[in-house]
This record gives structure tokens, sequence and C-alpha cells, in this order.
């Protein structure tokens, strides 16, 4: 069944800036998207039902996991079972796009029994991104306090994606609320990607002295990864949506201290000083949310892989990656769970994917976020098991 997105709704939402229309490159990978309905040599399982807006999925060393719904409430998982009460609810501001998004574990839990929380909140009569630290009480959870605030905010493009490196920085995604000229401006927290300590301090050796801003010139950045082996930073970007009439070029970004990704003046490949390019940038629209390289051992053929939650093409993708000495080569991308662009994938909207403690892959779908066909028991949290 073919997808039925108007493309009226499309320019309702867009805003056309009053900037000039950026200079549009070339797809930078030299492989087709393939596609494979199934996936490849692998099972999908449903684990968890019943969710409202899942938004970011975490584990926890004791088994137990902790799943984030847009509306507000963090939910947990106990013994593979969804508890009925929340493990806390955040007063959040869920308008449009914002409300309760990434969560992430401190590197030295439980000896530092925190959780880490990027939510929309009011303050005066505006709106605002913040982060904010939760303390573990077993069955429930209570804020400690405030690691990042008076990040901009909007109904679209808030970005959202937090991650812990192996260096004990916490990486924060925000984006530029429909507001693209804030992405070129050092001094605003939006369409940046951020990095503080874990108390909410700025590390001495960030790019910009006394500013928590890691690298700019991003629209709307969703996913963080790290990749396995060299420890780089791979960030996923929502391209255009109709401002400058413009659409898709959706990115994937390898992150470099203080670079600058170009937009709102470059999208694409433009080989364009000083802006980085892409790895990634797909013409056709993909909106990429969550993702994560495999490491684990129970799907041996995919070890090495970097996997992709997507909204509107419904997929799962999965995208091999060659390292060279002048950084990162892209061998193949497929696209699992879909027969082709246009068409409605298996199982909906895909906000994130993480990889489990038991080396298994779990992905979220995201059909009652008021832009999928959410069927009964929207929406699951799925398991990739062995073929």
């Amino acid at each position: 069944m073919k997808k039925t997105i108007s493309l009226l709704i499309l320019i309702l939402f867009s805003v056309i800036p009053a900037y000039p229309s950026p200079i549009t490159g070339k797809e930078p990978q030299d492989v087709k998207d393939k596609f494979f309905p199934d996936g490849r040599g692998i099972k999908v399982e449903v684990w968890i039902e019943n969710l409202e807006i899942p938004w970011s999925l975490i584990f926890l060393p004791d088994g137990r996991a902790l799943v984030s719904e847009r509306p507000g409430r963090i939910r947990l998982i106990k013994n593979n079972r969804l508890q009925e009460k929340p493990y806390i609810i955040i007063d959040v501001a869920h308008i449009g796009e914002g409300g309760l998004m990434g969560l992430a574990l401190h590197p030295a839990f439980p000896k530092q029994p925190f959780i880490y929380a990027m939510h929309t909140y009011r303050k005066g009569g505006d709106i605002f991104n913040r982060v904010i630290r939760i303390r573990d009480q077993g069955e429930k959870g209570d804020i400690d306090k405030v690691i990042a605030d008076n990040i901009p905010a909007g109904k679209f493009h808030n970005g959202g994606r937090i991650s812990f490196r192996p260096d004990g920085m916490l990486y924060i995604a925000a984006g530029e609320t429909f507001n693209a000229e804030i992405a070129q401006v050092i001094q605003s927290l939006g369409g940046k990607i951020l990095r503080v300590t874990q108390d909410g301090g700025i590390p001495p050796d960030n790019p910009f002295k006394g500013s928590p801003v890691y690298s700019y010139g991003h629209r709307n950045p969703q996913g963080l990864a790290w990749h396995p082996e060299t420890g780089d930073l791979f960030s996923s970007e929502h391209g255009p949506s109709g401002e400058f009439l413009k659409f898709g070029n959706d990115e994937i970004n390898v992150i470099r201290k203080g670079g600058n990704y170009g937009w709102p003046q470059v999208i694409g490949s433009a080989d364009k000083k000083p802006f980085i390019d892409p790895l990634i940038a797909w013409k056709k629209t993909t909106p990429p949310s969550g993702m994560t390289f495999y490491a684990g051992d129970k799907l041996p053929h995919l070890r090495g892989d970097l996997f992709v939650a997507t909204l509107r093409s419904q997929s799962l993708i999965r995208i091999r990656i060659k390292k060279e000495s002048g950084g990162y080569r892209v061998t193949d991308i497929e696209r699992w769970f879909v027969k082709g662009y246009d068409d409605n994938g298996k199982y909906g909207r895909l906000r994130d994917v993480v990889v489990g403690p038991d080396g298994l892959i779990y992905f979220l779908t995201n059909n009652t976020d008021g832009r999928g066909n959410p069927s009964k028991g929207d929406d699951r949290i799925y398991r990739i098991v062995p073929e």
C-alpha cells in the first residue's frame, strides 16, 4: 500500500527562512540502497507492547530496562514485562515533536546511580529543552538536578538524543527548532551537538572556550552512535522538509570537534569549505532517528554494522562501513522491513534501535506519534534474534 502523505501538509508545517537558499550537493555514497522486506539472516519477535510514543530505550546492568514515552513517562521493564506504574512522570511540554525524548545511563552505574533524560518544558511564556539527572531508586526514580538548560525548543526540530562517550562526557543532540539561522550562531545552543561533563560542567577541551558547543550547522540531529573500534561519533540528521522549497537530503555524519556541518548554507555533499560533508545523504526522504553499531555476539554476520531507525521511510537501515586512511567509506546500504521507497514498512515508523546486553537488537516503533497508522498493541519494542 502506498503512503499517502500530503505535500500540502508538509508545506504547512514548513517555513521559508529569510536566508539565502542553500547549495545542494550530491549523494556522497557510491552505493545504492537495497531492499529486504524480511531483513537478512534474522527473525523478529515482539518484546513489549502498548507504549505511547516511545522515544528512547536503555538497559541497566541488573537486567532492568527503561523506555521514555514522549508525553512525559519513563516506563520500567522488569523480567521482560512492562510495569504498570511509571518509573517516573516528568512535567513536560508535550507540543508537536517536543516532550520527553532521549535517555542515557551514567557510565559508572550503579556506583553512580543516575539516569539522564532530555525533555521540553515551559518557562514563563516560552518553551525550552533541558537535560536532567534522575537518581535510580529501584522501582522508581527521583529528579536529582538539571544538567543542561536553556536549549532552544519548538514544535518541531528538537533533536533530543543524548549519549555518553567512553571518555565519560555527555553529548546532546539539539535541533534548530525551525529557526535555520541559529544553527550557524555559536552563541545559540540550537542546531548543535553539545558536550558537557557528568555534572553539567563545560569541559576545558571543548572547541569553543566556555561553551558546551561541540559541533554546529545541524538541522535536526536525532541519532548518536559510537564506532566500536575507532570511538568516532556518528550522527543522523533530518534534511529539509519544505524550507527553501527543498526536501530530502537526510544525512549520516561523522562528527568532528568544532566541525561545521553546513545547515542552512549547504545540504548534501557539496565539497565546500569550511563545511564538513556527510558520509551519507539520501535524496529520498528518509528521516533517520536513533542508531547504533552492532558489536554483539548473537548475530555475528552483523558485527560492526551501523543500524539506523527511520520514521517516514519506515525501515531499519543496515549500513556497512569500511575505515580507510582518509576516513570512512560506505560499502553497502540495506533497508529492512520495506519493499521500496514509497511503500509502508512491515512495522511502521521506527524511532530508536539499540543493542541489548544479551547481544540482540531492539527497535522501537512510533506509530502513535500522530503521523503513523497504529494497530492494536502499538507502540511496540521488537527484538531481532538469530534466524
